[in-house]
Parts: C-alpha cells; structure tokens; sequence
C-alpha cells in the first residue's frame, strides 16, 4: 500500500507544468500563495521537531528522521529520472523527492511520528494549481512573489488549513487587485460563524472599487451592502477578517450547501 502511495504521488508530480505554466500560475495567484505559506509555515513545525533549522523549509523531513530510510528501488529510479528531466531547479527537487517519499515512510513509522500536520499536501496542491517556484529575495510562484519571512514568524503564522479544491477556487476567483474581506455580524453572528462574507477589491493605480458578497451559488457576486452601509442605510454590522477567516466561511457554506463531508 505505502508503495502504491508513493507512487500516486509521483502520478500527480508528473501532471504538472513544471516550464511556463504562466496562465494556470496566474489564475491561480491568492491560493498559490496560500499555499506556500502554509507549506512554510508546517515545514518549520516539522524542523523544530527533528531539529532541521539549517534545512528549512525546503529539505525532505525523511532523511532527518530517518537517514537509513529507503524504499521501492523501482519508484527510487523512476523519481531519480523524472526529477532530472522535468524539475528545473534543485530547491524543487528536494522537496519533490520529500513528497513522493513520505507516503511510504509514513507508513512505516506511523506510530513514531509527532501529532504535526502533514507537511507537504499545501506545496503538492500548489504545484498543481501552476507549476513550481524560485528562491532568490523573494518566493516566486510564477505570478505572484511572496516574503521569505524567517523560521520563527513562520512557525507562528496563522494556520490555513481548508485545501478543498472548491474553496481554492473560490479564492482565485476574479481575484486582481487589493482585496479585504469582511464578515457581517450582529444578532447572533459572529465573524467566526458570520450572517454571510463581503470582500472589496481595489483594482488599477485609481483603485476602482468592486464589492462583492459570497453567494449561495458558490460564487462572489456583485454586491451593494457596502456602499448601503456606507450610506446608512444597512443596519447589518462587519468587521474586517483575514483571507484565512473567509476561506473557512466558504468551504463550510460548500460543504452546508452541498451535502460535502
């Protein structure tokens, strides 16, 4: 089973675009970047752990907590294989071989390994959602480039931990410009279990402005609440919330709405 495991994940490393993937990239820019700073933020939970430090974030955990691990010679040369041909920067060949090696590992050492989360699900999804990244002064993720950060802000940064397909699609969806959300709360809703979600996008050097409300056609629709309110004429409070907050809102209304598990 571990091996079949393995294998299913170097299946789905081979699916990406790892040159030039630029449309996917693009289209997909707020949860690429989501998912990089979770990927960041669980591989230094996973490095404190097994005292990885110097490694972070891009290392294979298998290798600090195992050294002698090794497994299915034939995936072992198929994965040699495809990373010299098809993964274009050693950073991303490290943590390929890391993703497609802890499916089996972790079956062996099920019983040994800390309650952390599984440490490379977010970079898996995220190679999905647009192909790879580079490392210089920045992350870049081929579209959008993120902060490097250091070890201890990313073991303090907040969880992101809704990976549903639907939820991230829903992130990227129509998302240019600078965005803030907002839950509506008031008369028993709070901003952890709102009345619904507004987001406002500032789009352009003249920052056009388009509100927007997250539907129950699963989708952000044009909405009128915020200049309503801004010109009194709402009586339904919000406050500002983070993209974390409004991806947790939408994958349970998805998950309400469609009967989802």
């Amino acid at each position: 089973m571990s091996t079949e495991l393995s294998r299913t994940v170097l299946e789905r490393l081979r699916t990406v675009e790892w040159y030039g993937d630029w449309d996917t990239a693009t289209a997909h820019t707020r949860s690429r970047a989501l998912l990089m700073r979770e990927f960041m933020r669980r591989s230094a939970l996973w490095a404190e752990n097994y005292g990885a430090q110097a490694e972070w974030p891009f290392f294979d955990i298998t290798e600090f907590i195992d050294p002698a691990f090794s497994f299915d010679p034939e995936i072992e040369r198929e994965l040699d294989e495809f990373l010299m041909r098809m993964v274009p920067t050693p950073s991303t060949a490290r943590t390929c071989r890391g993703v497609v090696r802890w499916p089996a590992f972790r079956a062996v050492h099920a019983e040994d390994l800390p309650g952390l989360p599984d440490p490379y699900e977010p970079l898996l999804l995220m190679y999905g959602r647009g192909g790879g990244y580079s490392v210089e002064e920045f992350i870049d993720l081929y579209g959008v480039m993120i902060p490097y950060g250091n070890f201890e802000s990313n073991l303090r940064a907040e969880p992101f931990l809704t990976l549903e397909a639907s939820t991230l699609d829903a992130l990227d969806q129509d998302a240019t410009g600078r965005i803030t959300y907002y839950a509506k709360v008031g008369d028993g809703y709070s901003r952890i279990a709102p009345l619904g979600i507004v987001r406002r996008r500032k789009v352009g050097r003249e920052g056009a402005t388009h509100d927007e409300a997250f539907t129950r056609n699963l989708r952000w629709e044009p909405t009128e609440y915020m200049r309503r309110y801004e010109l009194g004429e709402n009586d339904v409070d919000h406050v500002e919330i983070s993209e974390r907050e409004a991806a947790a809102f939408i994958e349970s209304v998805t998950k309400r709405l469609t009967g989802a598990r």
